[in-house]
């Protein structure tokens, strides 16, 4: 099985019926290979929940992520993982079900996300009538590799090992200490394994990402508080291309918005956030 599979697969203590009001139990784990410092990386906890979902709302015709929303709670560390979920709404063109993180500590349960989200079929997002093409940039091996050696930042990413990232030169200044301020970042995905790209893997690669803030100077991680998401096509084979970029900051919040397109120039996902972020002092 993948690496990203293995990841996010969890195990249902019973069937879940996809009828309006049904819930169920799942348990998981959170593996290591999937932290950022002494966090587990957001994208994972989106996927997991969204692919919990996807597997009940099946039945019904409805395997596809369309839009989801989640809320951070706390910060998942690697361990068990409880997967609440509801079903909230089954209809023709599509579902709809919230599902709940949870991790066992010393007090109890605790929750770490909860999302809810839209689920249908891709199908309906043939043809496209109106998108952004994909910014132009070098293709990969002219870009600069994000390696865990690259930096003391990047050690901490032991994501990092799971991925093939490389990043546009023309944005890869705030990796020498020279930022643009623009706050742009394009880079280049794939899964270090070979696992090719589908819907499923969308809600992990718009948060899979160095936060958009490294690029105006402010290299700590940024915690996101809320993000928004959409799965607009399903990808083709090869390379993802994500752009992340900020027009926001105010106080110690930023949004930051991600776009993704596949190997043959589709634009198959968008986010926005609302993370947090210390701005140095001037």
């Amino acid at each position: 099985m993948p690496e990203f599979d293995e990841a996010t697969a969890v195990r249902w203590d019973a069937v879940v019926p996809a009828v309006a009001g049904a819930t169920g139990v799942a348990h998981g784990h959170l593996d290591e290979g999937w932290a950022i410092g002494h966090a587990i990386n957001g994208g994972v906890l989106m996927a997991t929940a969204t692919s919990a979902a996807s597997e009940v709302l099946s039945a019904v015709g409805h395997p596809d992520v369309l839009t989801w929303g989640a809320h951070f709670l706390s910060a998942a560390r690697p361990g068990p993982l409880q997967v609440d979920l509801e079903v909230l709404r089954v209809g023709r063109g599509a579902s709809t079900a919230t599902v709940r993180l949870r991790q066992p500590e010393d007090d109890g349960l605790v929750e770490r996300v909860h999302v809810t989200g839209t689920f249908g079929t891709l199908d309906r997002a043939e043809p496209v009538h109106r998108a952004p093409a994909p910014p132009s940039m070098p293709d990969p091996d002219s870009c600069v590799p994000a390696l865990r050696d690259s930096s003391p930042v990047a050690t901490a990413i032991v994501m990092l090992d799971r991925l093939d990232v490389r990043v546009d030169p023309a944005t890869i200044g705030f990796a020498v200490g020279r930022p643009s301020q623009r706050g742009v970042i394009r880079a280049w995905l794939r899964m270090a394994d070979g696992r090719e790209p589908d819907a499923a893997l969308l809600p992990y690669v718009v948060d899979a990402f160095m936060p958009v803030s490294f690029d105006l100077g402010v290299p700590g991680w940024a915690p996101t508080m809320e993000l928004t998401g959409h799965v607009l096509g399903r990808p083709a084979p090869g390379w993802l291309l994500a752009e992340l970029t900020t027009d926001t900051v105010v106080g110690d919040l930023l949004i930051e918005d991600a776009a993704v397109w596949d190997s043959a120039g589709r634009l198959v996902a968008r986010s926005r956030q609302l993370a947090g972020v210390r701005v140095p002092a001037n």
